[in-house]
């Protein structure tokens, strides 16, 4: 445990007792807002107890001066907020109960907690700080084991297999999802800004997390980098070495479902992605998909982006010499037909 003379007013948690009490308090983060925004605990309210030019300051002065001269250059900057700390803190508390963390829990954590302390309010704070988050939520990560992989080829509708299976009471973890990004140069239309590798990380492990260790999980077979993000790469290894399953569909019901997906898409902007990947499928077929573009005939480059792609699936997983478990045929059937028939399997071999 921690030692800090602000021990008796506030209470030290290790990282497992703090997420669990976060179900019932607020999380105040108590790193520079450019602390917060590269990474936090989800759920967590940016609470700076510095701007972040005044951390900057404090560091500086660190540096040059000392610990001593440090701490009376950040007094100076706390000082007239305290009140507004106070003020906020019991404003957004929880029954006047919240946690606290900083980097490392240190100074800004156990000094924050001081002061809330004396106000009144029950306060918890992060035994180790985001740091400490950080690992654990790594480590977890590395850890869990039972998966299960859908894969496919592009257009399969894996994503809305999984869905379906959510639905049907099933744990999913929709990694593209997540990432805000469906993993092709195509990935990020109509899709939000993506979050940091850092923060898409601890938003998985906060799914993960929810689950029951000994549960299995339903996910989506991934490169390691979706978009701009990267997976774990402990978590990583463990969906290529999952239970994969392979979902089978018709070429024309995977270009009807590309169509759909991106029908509403501006044709310029569909243009644009075609001629990113020039390299990869040559320029006679860029220049045949932009003329289909060009007449409106999505079908038709849908197919030209497909035959691209089923090639790099295929040499991807025969390189990774990977054999599906199972092979499901999902040629005409709903999603829900292929969840329950997934589901059925799933109880025979594994329940």
């Amino acid at each position: 445990m921690r030692t800090s003379p602000l021990m008796s007013v506030q209470k030290y948690l290790e990282v497992e007792a703090f997420l669990e009490l976060s179900a019932k308090r607020v999380i105040l983060d108590v790193r520079s807002p450019l602390e917060y925004d590269a990474g936090h605990i989800p759920g967590a309210v940016s609470f700076p107890l510095f701007t972040n030019s005044e951390r900057a300051k404090v560091g500086t002065t660190y540096k040059q001066k000392g610990r001593d001269e440090a701490i009376k250059t950040g007094l100076e900057f706390v000082g007239p907020k305290l009140r507004h700390f106070v003020e906020k803190a019991q404003e957004i508390s929880n029954g006047n109960k919240c946690l606290i963390h900083c980097w490392r829990g240190g100074m800004r954590s156990s000094s924050m907690a001081w002061l809330l302390s004396t106000s009144g309010m029950q306060i918890g704070v992060l035994n180790g700080g985001y740091k400490a988050y950080r690992n654990f939520a790594l480590t977890h990560l590395a850890l869990r084991k039972k998966l299960f992989v859908l894969s496919g080829f592009t257009g399969s509708g894996k994503t809305e297999i999984l869905e379906e299976l959510r639905r049907t009471g099933e744990n999913v973890v929709d990694l593209e999802g997540l990432a805000h990004h469906k993993g092709s140069a195509f990935g990020s239309i109509n899709q939000p800004s993506q979050p940091s590798t850092e923060m898409f990380q601890n938003i998985l492990f906060t799914e993960i997390w929810k689950i029951n260790k000994e549960e299995f999980i339903w996910v989506e077979d991934e490169a390691q980098m979706v978009g701009t993000v990267a997976i774990p790469r402990e978590f990583y290894v463990n969906i290529t070495n999952g239970n994969l399953i392979w979902i089978k569909q018709d070429l024309q019901q995977r270009i009807q479902r590309l169509v759909k997906d991106y029908g509403d898409t501006d044709v310029e902007e569909l243009k644009k992605r075609f001629v990113q990947i020039t390299k990869r499928i040559g320029s006679l077929a860029v220049s045949e998909a932009l003329a289909y573009l060009d007449e409106k005939n999505l079908a038709a480059a849908a197919e030209i982006a497909l035959h691209y792609y089923d090639k790099a699936y295929l040499h991807s997983h025969k390189k990774r010499k990977i054999k599906p478990v199972i092979e499901i045929n999902g040629v005409g059937k709903t999603n829900h037909e292929i969840a329950e028939e997934l589901k059925r399997w799933k109880q025979k071999k594994y329940d």
